[in-house]
């Protein structure tokens, strides 16, 4: 099948590209695919959303807004500690006034039937799985490869995936796209820009009672339960009836390898001030999903032969602010007036210059920019040195230091475990806590079980002598889904027991050798939150697009 234009993901970024096209070139043929079983399957966000970019594509939104849009309200931004909840002054990039509590799922819901209202085709359920490339010059995407065997050759079943292709490409995958990783090697396109850091973001969605309820209600907090070396906070946000949108952030670049973010989270609900929020109330859903944290400094070449990159695949969030939304919006509408005008003037498929000289000279760049050392001040100095970088960078430079600092790859930061502390979590309590199994039930997440695994080790005989013996298999406690899990006496032992003396340190093995311990992989447990192909210490596990359709469903509340 072959189109003018061509999206790969049907995220706000994705949907907004798509729909400017279609107002700058209404003849143009346009067809968007989404790997989720409908638009907004796998969108999840804790959002507050920043109109700015909406207001430019539909100036007319507010006369039939998305559902479960609440105007942001009361503005909170608390510290923390083991007991207390200190309120601090909101910093400029966290003020919400004019801002909306949403379900980004069903903001992409409604941005979807706009856009097949004008004519784009959306086909959900198909995983872009390949690329289309041609004398060098991408063409398009291949999707639904069906049938190939764990190592990567074709099985008997082996039936070929549908070729889409187009004029221009544009990749809208979200954060650590599968595809977009492959363009990246193939044209090279993060020689000039500085490595991407990452976070893991992990939700609930709870139903509480009316008199607890605060319309609007947006409450953040950094501190407690985390220690001050390792970056991360909350949200909670009230909307629609009785629904408050909890999450949790960890920086990916945290040390300790026995630190578990989902357990972090669990831990952060019990605080006095959150857990009054909570108690009598239901959680009704849940999810989890790595995000970009790299800024301005590490957002790469953003154009290659036959395409482009838009939204968080290209890492257009806005940390300090903690939203992403309308910069991917934006930057999806900036990449279709390029391809708008390259259309328009009939000559052969240039590579798109235009895009990104017109994304430097957009207030996307302004608001990157402006906040480019507060991420990094954090990784550099911790916490209580992060926080007074900030403020330095805030309210004396404004934006505008001589200097901008440098991130580093957070799959090289972890120390070995037997230099770590271990942390020990309390057992969940089934009402206010919980374990990663029902959790997972609660994302409505699926794979077919007859389909190969797409969480692939890229050399299998590795794991045990870096994952294990050096850091007691980190992905088992990063995993925000229970999908890797260490088996065998060892593990028993080292990570369920209590641990010999003789078996905590570096390439501790017992007397059964290497078949004390294995690594086994749920890969149906898999909500695509992608942090396993981010953190892995030696890059060795490789996220690889599922079959269409599966992971996780998000309701419409998420």
């Amino acid at each position: 099948m072959e189109f003018d234009v061509l999206v790969v993901g049907g995220g706000p970024a994705g949907l907004a590209a798509a729909i400017r096209l279609k107002q700058a070139a209404p003849d143009a043929t346009v067809c968007l695919v989404e790997k989720g079983s409908e638009i907004g399957a796998h969108t999840l966000s804790g959002a507050v959303l920043e109109p700015r970019a909406l207001d430019e594509l539909f100036p007319d939104w507010r006369d039939d807004p998305p559902a479960l849009m609440t105007p942001a309200g009361d503005d909170r931004f608390m510290l923390l500690t083991e007991k207390r909840a200190i309120k601090l002054p909101t910093p400029p990039a966290m003020n919400n006034h004019g801002n909306y509590v949403v379900s980004l799922g069903n903001v992409c819901r409604w941005l979807g039937a706009k856009a097949e209202a004008m004519g784009i085709e959306i086909y959900p359920g198909f995983a872009a799985s390949d690329l289309v490339v041609e004398d060098g010059q991408v063409k398009g995407i291949v999707a639904g490869v069906m049938g190939i065997t764990k190592e990567g050759e074709e099985g008997p079943d082996f039936q070929p995936g549908m070729e889409l292709r187009a004029t221009y490409t544009i990749f809208a995958e979200g954060c650590r796209g599968s595809l977009t990783k492959r363009l990246f090697e193939m044209y090279d396109l993060r020689k000039d820009c500085q490595p991407q850091t990452f976070a893991l973001g992990m939700k609930e969605l709870w139903e509480i009672p009316k008199e607890k309820h605060t319309p609007g209600l947006v409450w953040h907090s950094t501190g407690w339960p985390l220690k001050s070396d390792t970056y991360g906070g909350s949200w909670l946000y009230m909307l629609g009836e009785n629904l408050v949108s909890i999450g949790f952030v960890v920086g990916l670049d945290y040390k300790n390898p026995w630190l578990s973010p989902f357990d972090e989270f669990q831990r952060f609900k019990t605080h006095p001030a959150v857990r009054g929020f909570l108690e009598g109330g239901k959680r009704i859903a849940y999810g989890a999903r790595a995000l970009n944290e790299g800024g301005a400094q590490s957002v790469p070449r953003l154009i290659f032969p036959g395409g482009m990159l838009v939204g968080d695949t290209a890492g257009f969030l806005n940390v300090p602010k903690i939203k992403g939304t309308h910069t991917a919006m934006k930057s999806g509408m900036v990449a279709a007036e390029a391809v708008a005008a390259a259309l328009a003037s009939g000559s052969p498929p240039p590579v798109l210059e235009s895009y990104p000289e017109a994304i430097r000279h957009s207030w996307v760049w302004d608001e990157l920019h402006s906040v480019r050392n507060i991420r990094p001040g954090f990784a550099k100095y911790g916490f209580w040195g992060g926080m007074a970088a900030a403020a330095l960078d805030t309210y004396v430079f404004r934006g505008k230091a001589p200097w901008t600092w440098v991130h580093h790859a957070d799959h090289e930061t972890l120390k070995p475990a037997a230099e770590s502390k271990r942390i020990t979590y309390p057992k969940p309590d089934g009402k206010l806590t919980f374990d990663r199994l029902s959790s997972v039930f609660l994302s409505n997440t699926n794979h077919e079980e007859n389909q190969p695994s797409h969480l692939v080790l890229r050399e299998p005989t590795r794991w045990k002598g870096v994952n294990w013996d050096q850091f007691r298999s980190p992905e088992s406690r990063y995993c925000p889904a229970a999908v890797y899990e260490a088996v065998g006496p060892e593990a028993e032992r080292e990570l369920r027991g209590t641990p010999d003396a003789e078996a905590t340190g570096q390439g501790a093995t017992t007397e059964a050798g290497d078949a004390a311990v294995h690594l086994v992989i749920n890969a149906q447990n898999c909500v695509h939150c992608k942090t396993c192909d981010i953190k892995d210490p030696t890059q060795n596990i490789d996220w690889r697009t599922p079959e269409g359709g599966g992971g996780p469903n998000y309701i419409g509340g998420m």
